[in-house]
């Protein structure tokens, strides 16, 4: 089983990246997907879910209306297209796949908001 999160990086307050999870290794299509993040001191926090179809999502208050979560089964890629950043998004994102009752990370990928 493998998550490999890529598409972090530096940008500027405002800006936008887009942050991509190949997944591999267990049945992609079949599991939830979630994206987290921690930031240095704090705890891990939800971020965005999808379910396994692509059709619910589910985001924090403070991504709302910012950040677009969606996947690619034919792939096995989720994505995270997260538009007018702000320095407090600024952390390490993290790709999880969630199937009762199988529960896989990805690494992380960093992510810095600041002019």
């Amino acid at each position: 089983v493998q998550l490999v999160e890529s598409g972090g990086g530096l940008v500027q307050p405002g800006g936008s990246l887009r942050l991509s999870c190949a997944a591999s290794g267990f049945t992609f299509s079949s599991y939830i997907m979630l994206w987290f993040r921690q930031a240095p001191g704090k705890e891990r926090e939800f971020v965005a879910r999808i379910n396994s179809g692509g059709a619910s999502t589910l985001y924090r208050d403070s991504v709302q209306g910012r950040f677009t979560i969606s996947r690619d089964n034919a792939a096995n890629t989720v994505y995270l297209q997260m538009n007018s950043l702000k320095p407090e998004d600024t952390a390490v994102y993290y790709c999880n796949a969630f199937s009762t009752p199988y529960d896989y990370w990805g690494p992380g990928t960093q992510v810095t908001v600041s002019s």
